[in-house]
């Protein structure tokens, strides 16, 4: 790593983390750009060429250009000036695919164009970046991605917004370090074996009852996680108490989702148990998940998958 880099790299962990950044004087630089530099230098041989010829109408033109040059800095920095960016994250992801992040921005007053939003990386080569245009008093939002390599929380890189407008003789920019976390869920099993046994309830008392199909089935108290097309409205609308409707085959398993059925290294028994979480899920079960210093109680639902997905995510 060369000397700029490492300099790179203090003065950007020096930068505050939020996930509001207020554009101004103090967090906003330009330099000219390669483009600009060659256009200065233009206006130098014009001007070489004017006093070596007395050429009046050359003075005219070399000042004017370099008039226009000078506004269009002026321009350019107040192009970024202002703006209010913020950070609008995902949903959690699998770790080693894209996690998806909004990052929105702000014009309080006039309209804004022609600005860039990419991560912050070594070198500019084949960089990504989204163009974004916002309107006056307005907003608009540029969706960045990034692939975290493990499960468990990541900060989230530097962005870099910048611009060139109104004619990319100048390049002004902003640094932004988001304070927002995104959570990596651990990569599923593929292939997964199948499922865990069911074990039995153990003192789960079941008042069973003849459907109208002939079916079997049982009647206990409602649990979290039960759908509406369990619950027993009719019990419901006579006695007020919440109770939910299994067949008797189901009406005393339960399964759980057990750390000592799962061989392996720490990470390997993460992942089939994440597999087996969408497994469970999927086939709509009632199920409880258990891992060392960590047990989630039986239920079923998006919310209970993801809190479960979570646990395993951060464990350890």
């Amino acid at each position: 790593m060369g000397l700029m880099s490492r300099l790179d790299d203090w003065f950007v962990a020096r930068m505050p983390v939020a996930d509001t950044w207020t554009l101004g004087q103090r967090n906003i630089y330009i330099v000219p750009t390669r483009g600009g530099w060659s256009f200065a230098a233009l206006l130098v041989l014009m001007l070489l060429t004017a006093i070596n010829y007395q050429l009046n109408l050359g003075y005219v033109l070399a000042f004017l250009l370099a008039g226009a040059a000078a506004v269009s800095m002026h321009v350019t920095h107040g192009t970024l000036r202002g703006l209010t960016l913020r950070i609008r994250p995902g949903p959690p992801g699998w770790a080693g695919e894209p996690a998806l992040l909004d990052v929105v921005i702000d014009s309080p007053d006039r309209s804004r164009h022609a600005l860039a939003v990419r991560w912050r990386e070594r070198g500019r080569v084949g960089q990504t970046w989204t163009a974004v245009d916002v309107p006056a008093g307005g907003q608009a939002s540029a969706t960045l991605s990034f692939v975290p390599d493990r499960r468990g929380w990541h900060a989230v890189p530097p962005i870099v917004v910048e611009t060139g407008f109104p004619f990319g003789f100048f390049r002004a920019w902003t640094v932004w370090r988001p304070a927002t976390r995104v959570l990596a869920w651990p990569r599923p099993e593929h292939p997964a074996p199948g499922l865990p046994m069911a074990q039995a309830v153990p003192g789960e008392q079941t008042t069973l009852q003849r459907a109208a199909g002939g079916e079997l089935d049982g009647v206990r108290p409602w649990r979290r996680g039960d759908s509406l097309r369990q619950v027993v409205w009719k019990k419901v609308a006579r006695s007020g108490e919440l109770v939910s409707r299994e067949t008797a085959a189901s009406g005393s398993q339960e399964l759980w989702l057990d750390w000592t059925a799962t061989q392996g290294d720490p990470e390997a028994r993460l992942s089939r148990l994440a597999a087996w979480v969408e497994g469970a899920e999927q086939r709509g079960l009632v199920w409880g998940l258990r891992l060392p210093g960590v047990e989630l109680p039986g239920a079923q639902g998006d919310a209970h998958r993801r809190q479960a997905l979570e646990r395993l995510a951060t464990w350890g």
